[in-house]
């Protein structure tokens, strides 16, 4: 097969040059060529990039200390806040194995991870430990590091911010070890090639989750994929140092969206998910951008963060977006000064993508990946005369997508749905101690994902729907997305999904689960209507279901195996 660079934008390098850096270069780099610039902002406290460097080298020294040493695995239990940069840039630099465990998780899920992972040592919020302490004992976890929210907050913000600080014996306290220990001296020596940065786990919605290993060397080069694809740049390393390079004559300020060293993201997306960690952690890292952090997700409270921090970027699953523009007062709110939006994780209902471009300045560019190759593959370009509805966009630099047959793996043409496979430097070496479930999906350096899609004539993909989403009733394919997209058209409609119901006459049936936008009412009967004389006859929906709010995972991803858990329960 050969790569389609029909649409590939004008200026865009078609291939980058990835250093051989560990990726806690990241912060290493904007550290020195912007120290005093702010990094995180969290709740009023602020950290600078030099900060940040030198925390994370103080939390190494504290790691190695206690007898960490490389390759040794490292959980991180804590929701968005200074001290997870802290924690993820000094295990990396103390030679550990980033494993992220999700605060959402039981505590038996929690469990499995930490001994499949084999994870020692555990950094976690004071507020999840109670959550875990009784399991820890049958995990391989022989210290666990603490940390509070409270620890960054002054004496004097406290009659504001009422948080206290839980004592929890048998534990080691993260700021009293930063404060103990001086900063590493030299990080320990990394081959990015070989040695692993990442055990990130599959967030588990269709099956049972699953650890993605992932290279020093995938992480780079995803992050700076995303990096380069957003500022049309090429990239060099010399003399230690990273260099953005533009083409020609080009002047960033005027003929880019993003300047380097120069935007705010507001950050929501769970730095747990991969999409946190590679794209607005470490993606804002080596761009030098201000991260404004939240710990959890509230409509109001976040775009009401836009005209408060002049932000300039957002982004997230697509659920993020959806209660933004269903806000009773979206169109109130200045959100002109917004010039990136990036949506992944789940397809963007064309209306609300439509709702979003009406309100920025700049673009919405929706991406797709998953946690198999690190961050993204595909990605619409960062102009609006770029940006194909509906699409997920181009395959990013050195980057292959192709879509074969399901039933026998053949190449198919432009226009043709089946899965898609993906190729490139930042997919995965395979799951972690799981070399059958690797075998089943790698193949000659092909990922084959489990998602179905298309080609269109210009390079352009388009997801159509999860393989294992798919419904067939009495021998069609119905794709659940295709109906999702008219529900999200309903004026009541705030959320919803569509999955296959068992049927004995016809195999599958969609039903569809909705949540209503607040103060709108609706009955099934109406809804169905909406829906299916839009629809062909083997698409219709049966039934309506509707809920108060739709089971989601942490990134926003609705939980499809939850709702056909429900509609097993109900029959």
């Amino acid at each position: 097969m050969t790569k389609n660079y029909k649409c590939w934008p004008d200026g865009w390098p078609k291939t980058l040059n990835y250093p051989e850096m560990p990726v806690y270069g990241f912060l290493d780099q904007t550290a020195a060529r912007v120290p005093d610039r702010i990094a995180v902002i969290f709740g009023g406290m602020e950290l600078t990039y030099g900060e940040l460097r030198e925390l994370s080298n103080r939390f190494a020294a504290a790691l190695q200390s206690l007898g960490v040493s490389k390759g040794d695995r490292v959980a991180v239990y804590l929701p968005n806040a200074p001290q997870f940069a802290v924690a993820y840039y000094g295990l990396l630099k103390a030679g550990g194995v980033f494993t992220p465990v999700s605060p959402l998780l039981s505590a038996e899920e929690v469990k499995k991870q930490l001994c499949d992972s084999g994870a020692e040592t555990l950094v976690v919020l004071d507020l999840l430990y109670p959550n875990v302490m009784d399991i820890l004992s049958s995990t391989p976890v022989t210290r666990v590091i603490t940390t509070s929210i409270a620890d960054c907050y002054s004496a004097v913000i406290s009659a504001l911010k009422p948080l206290g600080k839980f004592e929890l014996p048998g534990t080691l306290d993260m700021a009293a070890l930063l404060k103990e220990h001086e900063p590493l001296a030299e990080p320990v020596a990394i081959d990015a090639a070989k040695d692993l940065a990442h055990i990130a786990y599959t967030g588990g919605t269709t099956g049972v989750s699953k650890g993605v290993m992932l290279t020093h060397r995938s992480v780079v080069a995803s992050v700076l994929q995303f990096a380069c694809w957003m500022g049309g740049t090429s990239v060099e390393f010399a003399d230690d140092i990273l260099r953005f390079r533009y083409p020609g004559d080009i002047d960033p300020a005027k003929d880019r969206l993003l300047v380097l060293d120069k935007e705010t993201a507001l950050v929501v997306v769970p730095w747990f998910h991969s999409m946190g960690t590679i794209a607005y952690l470490n993606g804002n890292v080596v761009s030098g951008i201000t991260m404004v952090l939240y710990p959890r997700f509230d409509a109001r409270e976040y775009v009401g963060g836009v005209e408060k921090y002049r932000a300039t970027v957002l982004g997230g699953a697509p659920q993020l977006f959806v209660p933004i523009v269903n806000l009773p007062n979206f169109h109130s709110y200045d959100l002109s000064g917004v010039r990136v939006v990036g949506s992944g994780s789940a397809p963007l209902p064309v209306v609300i993508l439509e709702e979003m471009l009406n309100a920025i300045s700049g673009v919405v560019c929706e991406a797709y990946g998953l946690s198999e190759c690190t961050l993204a593959a595909t990605m619409n370009p960062p102009f609006r005369s770029g940006i194909k509805v509906g699409s997920v966009g181009l395959p990013l630099f050195d980057t292959e997508c192709k879509v074969v047959d399901v039933s026998t793996g053949e190449d198919l043409p432009a226009g043709m749905e089946g899965e898609i496979c993906i190729r490139g430097p930042q997919v995965m070496l395979g799951y972690w101690q799981k070399p059958e479930e690797s075998e089943g999906v790698l193949e000659n350096g092909w990922l084959h994902t489990g998602d179905i899609g298309r080609e269109d004539e210009d390079g352009y993909f388009f997801i159509t729907d999860r393989k294992k989403d798919m419904i067939i009733y009495k021998g069609y394919n119905v794709y659940p997305r295709e109906v999702e997209e008219i529900l999200h058209r309903h004026p009541a409609v705030c959320q919803c999904a569509v999955v296959g119901k068992p049927d004995p006459k016809g195999g599958e049936v969609p039903v569809a689960f909705v949540e209503l936008k607040e103060g709108q009412t609706a009955d099934a009967a109406e809804v169905m209507d909406f829906v299916n004389k839009q629809m062909a006859y083997y698409k219709k929906v049966r039934e309506v279901i509707f809920l108060e709010q739709i089971p989601m995972s942490g990134i926003g991803k609705i939980l499809k195996k939850d709702l056909r858990k429900m509609l097993e329960e109900m029959a």
